[in-house]
């Protein structure tokens, strides 16, 4: 059985380029597209599989990064982006032409998060941003319809293309929450 992951990262992960210093990510309308500036390079990028993030015709999860929000500019066609679902903590603006989402933030200044902004860089008319590092939210897949008799099958396949399988985020992440939780409510000092 062939499982697919993205269509990114189905062929392996392409490398970084040193020289990546951001680009534009264009919707994938075929005019007036919404294009969107990122300047420098993504970070924590990884393969996710929650039913919230965006994923092309074909692929069981997403590829999805970060950004700090002032690195990220729309540059084209604002009025076509909506907010997807406005009590989500993650504020996803889609294109309202094609549904691609072009941009996630987070609104709430108390989120560990608060501050990135979260981007599909398959979406960049540029090569060389970072591949995805891991696979985030794993099981979640099943709830989009996948079979959990092939999540063996899906697990391993992440694990060949070098993206530990995870069912929350990756524990770099997850302590990064953690500790933001900690100081927040004085267990941990500033």
């Amino acid at each position: 059985m062939t499982v697919h992951i993205h269509p990114a990262v189905d062929q392996g992960l392409k490398p970084e380029s040193p020289s990546f210093s951001g680009g534009t990510l264009k919707c994938r309308c075929a005019s007036n597209p919404v294009t969107v500036s990122i300047k420098g390079q993504v970070a924590h990028d990884h393969a996710c599989g929650c039913t919230k993030c965006w994923k092309p015709s074909g692929a069981q999860f997403s590829v999805v990064a970060v950004v700090p929000r002032e690195n990220l500019t729309v540059t084209a066609n604002a009025d076509k982006l909506r907010i997807v679902d406005p009590s989500a903590t993650i504020q996803r603006y889609a294109c309202s032409g094609c549904g691609v989402h072009m941009y996630g933030r987070i609104e709430n200044t108390k989120h560990p998060f608060y501050g990135l902004d979260f981007v599909h860089p398959e979406l960049f008319a540029e090569s060389g941003w970072q591949p995805p590092q891991f696979a985030a939210f794993v099981s979640s897949i099943i709830e989009a319809g996948a079979d959990p008799k092939n999540m063996d099958a899906v697990r391993g396949r992440l694990k060949e293309l070098h993206l530990e399988p995870y069912d929350a985020l990756s524990p770099a992440l997850m302590d990064y929450i953690a500790t933001h939780v900690a100081k927040a409510s004085g267990v941990l000092k500033q």
